[in-house]
């Protein structure tokens, strides 16, 4: 996902060099307007709403205001001059003004992979197939192409009663083209608008191009997260003939809405808290976010303000680790009261391969559908660094001498630009076919992509050898160097599987360490899913192909697996809490892959921790009868708050709460959380206790034994070491005592795990530690 990451540092760049902006026509002078977000005490909102408090301080909200919140947040988004500020600052009730924000965007073999379809699973889902009908997902993202064939209502019933969401008509978007399973449909651009100069309040102020005026997705991402979360049942799905399949979203029984909160040029904070609060009021009971900016405080973050009004109002929240891995503290969205999803493999892939005159086949992955560059495979003639600089060895756009590579196989190192615009800049120099080669950065991992040209991702073992051959050949004079490229097609049964996909972000959590993040992974590597109609599948402008499926990777595609799964446990358990759901989801999870090893890392082949995968790979089936959970009310967050040291202003930006009481004693380690992430911060403190509580759902008679499991650098005692439960719903606590047995100046990351053994579960939590001198 280079693009995207590309995209976002260029919108970070000028956000810092020039904040979002825009000429006040009815100011004096040059004075300009910023969009900030303002948070609210609810106790002090005037009964008139936010638009009269404006009107109290003399500022116009039919000029200045962009939205008004009140179900997942209180306060509202607005234009303001730089005199305006210090008004509202001063103002009763006003609890704090942020600046608005760039956040970036960061599927039908899954559902065989996850389980969904086995024999053993099948009766389960039968038993609460209907009661999915009543979930609703809501999808933040770039909006919905409604003619997929993903969103066939078939034989579904009509929407739930207490659905209140709407279809919102727009440019080329009718409210006739939803139905029963598409059953909302709304965009959300005055923040945008406005930070492009384009107006700030009204309904229709600063409409500009097509593409701000409807619920349309003319990227593919949207329509893309959302046929994986649920999409419909449909036969022979592929993408130009590469996996082929009966193309299935994790909760095909369950109902989307579609929020389009992103846009071309980014998705600002304002438009994706309007979209939250619409879809909260709206009714979903799932909330899909496949999106995020970088680490700020929970009061600063607007995702985060945004999913704890949605949490506390009972919706189940998924957002995406994000696409800066393998590098370690770069996990986005980590609020706890989110699920935060990483991504790893499928044990599908489409291999295809490079050959090289001295005998050796290279494999690597591909999903070209075209012609092959000459009539059957042959040695074409290869090049590396065809313009005579290092930026020719990365493709970059203008860097190629047509002279040098026309007709020849153009090896090209990845980064720094999209895969598929290095494909796209091989073509239009004359190439014939490309060989995209690692680095260290991407490792072993492979991504597969639809190019324009014949072409050959390898990873960096691979990408070595043909570097070493081509620039020897080159230099020795012993002829030009050659090479083939040759397709595999669709292949299953991948070992080992699933791997923790490169790209995807790594804990620890800079927000607050004690926190371990991500939660979990699920697929994300080659998801193949629905794709919007106006996009080809590489998403570039000269890429006239057309697909109703496209198959694409990142941490964006693992979120809606767990949306999906998320709606099939809430219908199975309605009384379960969005806290609750993550439990099961957790403490279920797996790490060990189809050859029976530990979960390795696409990065450098070793062995994953749970700072990369969390408490692990998601299992479907076991989540849906965990035995115990680890639940979390909207108290106990706020005692998590109050650990952070957060004013109480800050707090009430968080909660909407007016009153706010912390207790005496609480660290942020003590949240009831399935994970645990142990920070010793100094000699004084290389002993740290912490508690948790555990429900039972499993039989109603059930003893739990504890097994802990983990390195020798920490003695654990857990108190009690066995759990009875005499009853179904019944809580019990425990203690944890971990004290650290080895010199911190020394210490690195270490990991284990605790587990409670029943005779019928395994409810198993990960532990990360750390040493901070």
């Amino acid at each position: 996902m280079e693009l995207h990451l590309v995209l976002v540092l260029v919108l970070l760049l000028a956000a810092a060099a020039h904040p979002i902006a825009f000429a006040d026509a009815g100011a004096a002078g040059n004075a300009t307007t910023t969009t900030y977000i303002v948070f609210m005490d609810p106790a002090r909102v005037p009964a008139a709403g936010h638009a009269a408090h404006l009107q109290s301080l003399a500022i116009d909200p039919d000029r200045h205001l962009l939205y008004s919140y009140s179900a997942a947040a209180h306060g509202f988004a607005a234009a303001l001059l730089p005199h305006h500020l210090p008004l509202l600052r001063a103002s009763p009730g006003v609890l704090q003004v942020v600046p608005d924000e760039v956040f970036d965007l960061h599927t039908t073999r899954t559902p065989e992979f996850l389980g969904l379809l086995s024999p053993a699973y099948q009766p389960a889902i039968h038993g609460f197939e209907a009661a999915t009908h009543d979930v609703v997902i809501g999808v933040l993202d770039t909006g919905v192409w409604p003619e997929s064939p993903s969103f066939a209502g078939g034989d579904l019933p009509p929407p739930p009663a207490r659905w209140k969401g709407v279809c919102e008509a727009g440019v080329d978007f009718s409210p006739s083209v939803c139905g029963r399973k598409l059953v909302g449909a709304r965009s959300f651009s005055r923040g945008l608008r406005a930070a492009n100069g384009g107006g700030g309040g009204g309904a229709r102020a600063g409409v500009g191009r097509k593409g701000f005026v409807s619920a349309r997705d003319r990227d593919g991402h949207g329509t893309h997260t959302a046929t994986t979360a649920a999409g419909a049942v449909v036969a022979n799905a592929s993408l130009l003939g590469y996996a082929t399949g009966t193309a299935r979203g994790m909760a095909p029984g369950a109902r989307v809405a579609a929020y389009k909160v992103c846009w071309p040029e980014g998705c600002l904070g304002s438009d994706i808290l309007a979209g939250i609060d619409a879809a909260v009021a709206d009714g979903v009971g799932v909330l899909s976010l496949s999106l995020g900016g970088g680490s700020a405080p929970y009061f600063r973050d607007t995702v985060a303000v945004g999913a704890f009004g949605a949490a506390a109002a009972g919706v189940f929240v998924a957002c995406s680790a994000g696409n800066s891995g393998p590098s370690g503290a770069t996990v986005a969205n980590s609020a706890p009261w989110v699920a935060t999803v990483g991504a790893g493999t499928l044990d599908r892939d489409f291999p295809a391969y490079v050959t090289l005159p001295t005998g050796a086949r290279l494999a690597g992955v591909s999903l070209y559908a075209g012609p092959s560059p000459s009539p059957r495979p042959a040695m074409l003639p290869l090049v590396y660094g065809g313009g005579g600089d290092n930026a020719s060895r990365l493709c970059l756009s203008g860097t190629l001498d047509p002279a040098a590579v026309r007709g020849k196989i153009v090896l090209c190192d990845r980064g720094v630009n999209a895969r598929v615009e290095k494909g796209a800049v091989v073509k239009a120099a004359g190439g014939a076919g490309m060989v995209l080669a690692n680095t260290a950065a991407s490792g072993e991992e492979l991504v597969a992509d639809s190019h324009l040209l014949p072409a050959v991702a390898v990873g960096k073992l691979a990408g070595d050898k043909i570097r070493e051959y081509a620039s020897r050949r080159a230099a020795g004079g012993a002829g030009a160097p050659m090479a083939m490229l040759s397709f595999g097609g669709t292949v299953l049964g991948v070992r080992p599987s699933p791997v923790v996909a490169a790209f995807s972000s790594r804990g620890p959590n800079t927000v607050v360490p004690e926190i371990l993040k991500p939660d979990m992974i699920g697929p994300g590597v080659n998801i193949l899913a629905g794709w919007s109609g106006v996009a080809g599948p590489t998403g570039l402008v000269k890429d006239g192909r057309r697909t109703h499926f496209n198959i694409i990777s990142g941490t964006s595609m693992s979120c809606p697996h767990i949306s999906g799964v998320a709606a099939l446990l809430k219908a199975a358990h309605p009384e379960w809490s969005p806290a609750a759901i993550k439990s099961a989801l957790m403490t279920t999870a797996y790490t060990v892959d189809n050859t029976n090893s530990s979960l390795r890392d696409a990065a450098g082949g070793l062995l994953a921790t749970p700072f990369a995968f969390g408490a692990g790979h998601v299992d479907p089936q076991k989540a849906l009868s965990p035995g115990l959970l680890y639940d979390i009310s909207t108290k106990d967050y706020v005692s998590f708050l109050c650990s952070l040291n957060y004013t109480t202003p800050h707090i009430q930006v968080i909660t909407k709460m007016s009153n706010i009481t912390c207790p005496r004693k609480f660290r942020p380690g003590d949240l009831n959380y399935p994970s645990f992430s142990v920070v010793f911060k100094k000699k004084s403190k290389h002993v740290m206790r912490f508690r948790r509580e555990v429900t039972n759902v499993g039989p109603a008679m059930s003893v739990y034994n504890v097994k802990v499991s983990g390195p020798a650098s920490v003695s654990v005692k857990v108190t009690p070491a066995k759990l009875v439960f005499n009853k179904v719903g019944q809580k019990q606590r425990y203690y944890v005592t971990f004290a650290s047995t080895v010199d911190a100046s020394n210490a690195k990351p270490d990991f284990g795990w605790i587990s409670w053994m029943s005779s019928q579960h395994v409810v198993r939590s990960p532990i990360a530690y750390t040493w901070k001198i």
